[in-house]
């Protein structure tokens, strides 16, 4: 019997998908939880051998919680589960050691046998979310790029940005052109949107 953790924030969802995962023989949901923070406690107390992250959920997300089970529950294999398939979370994922990658729209019964191959080692990534990543290709921004470009997201004044990221205004901006330069946008506010739809940040 395969043990299977579930984390979504969506209520609806967790228990729809709680409830098709019973429907199977050999897998067995012995916990779900609403959150990041939830999901790695439910991991310690529960020993699941698979969990079924949401990319997107309150306090961690889905790869912060997989990073994490690496030592919280090093038996249990991670997988995500997403509605927003970013080309940069896909690769974020892999480097946390997701070992299965699909979309919310896959259905219960291919879910389960993602989470049989993932449960006997081996990988399943989406096609059609691998190919937006490799069509997307790397990130262009440098790390401080991407990080200076993360600080003016909600929209902070520049001197702001150089406090917290312990930097003159100046660099700042150099930063900031440089990004805009690089994504070819009009200001930061769109190379903030761009780089976020392509996974960048």
């Amino acid at each position: 019997m395969i043990r299977v953790l579930l984390a979504d924030d969506e209520h609806l969802i967790r228990g729809a998908l709680a409830a098709l995962l019973a429907l199977e023989d050999d897998l067995t949901v012995v916990a779900e939880a609403a959150g990041g923070d939830e999901a790695l406690a439910m991991a310690r107390a529960h020993r699941p051998d698979v969990a079924v992250l949401d990319l997107q959920m309150p306090g961690l997300d889905g790869v912060a919680v997989a990073a994490s089970l690496r030592t919280a529950a090093p038996g249990c294999a991670a997988m995500i589960v997403t509605s927003h398939g970013r080309p940069g979370a896909l690769k974020q994922a892999l480097s946390a050691g997701v070992r299965g990658f699909v979309p919310k729209t896959v259905s219960a019964q291919r879910l389960a046998e993602v989470i049989r191959t993932v449960h006997a080692g081996g990988r399943y990534v989406d096609p059609e979310l691998a190919a937006d990543a490799i069509a997307a290709g790397d990130s262009p921004l440098t790390p401080r790029e991407a990080e200076v470009l993360e600080l003016a997201a909600d929209g902070a004044p520049v001197s702001d940005i150089a406090r917290r990221a312990s930097l003159t205004p100046g660099t700042v901006r150099n930063y900031l052109s440089s990004a805009m330069t690089k994504l070819d946008a009009e200001n930061r506010h769109a190379a903030v949107r761009l780089a976020r739809e392509r996974g960048w940040l």
